[in-house]
């Protein structure tokens, strides 16, 4: 009787580890439907991230000193420092906070026959 019983014991625990095998599978394809969702957003959400940044980078102002030549950018130096760089008043000093529409042309104007 007692090795009947040793064998019965046996099938109860091969059909519990099966039964643990089982749910364990089903957990596993679970958990795989969702790294895959969540690999799927993170994709997506990198390609729109990506869109973004073009948008931002193309919606920005450019900066002037970015497209400036090289005698351009000494006149614009020559101008925060006080003086006068456009040929109406050129090498006079700026009066405080006075800025001139002319220097401001000859600077940033028209730069490689571009009107800005």
């Amino acid at each position: 009787m007692s090795e009947q019983h040793n064998s019965s014991n046996i099938y109860e625990r091969f059909a519990q580890v099966t039964k643990q095998m089982k749910d364990l599978v089903d957990n596993m394809e679970q958990l795989q439907v969702q790294i895959t969702e969540i690999l799927e957003k993170n994709v997506e959400l990198s390609i729109e991230n990506e869109h973004l940044r073009q948008v931002i980078k193309q919606n920005q102002p450019r900066h002037s000193d970015d497209q400036l030549s090289g005698s351009r950018q000494n006149l614009k130096e020559l101008y925060q420092q006080g003086f006068h760089v456009c040929s109406e008043y050129y090498g006079k000093r700026l009066a405080p906070n006075e800025s001139c529409t002319f220097c401001l042309d000859a600077i940033f104007g028209h730069e490689q026959g571009v009107t800005k």
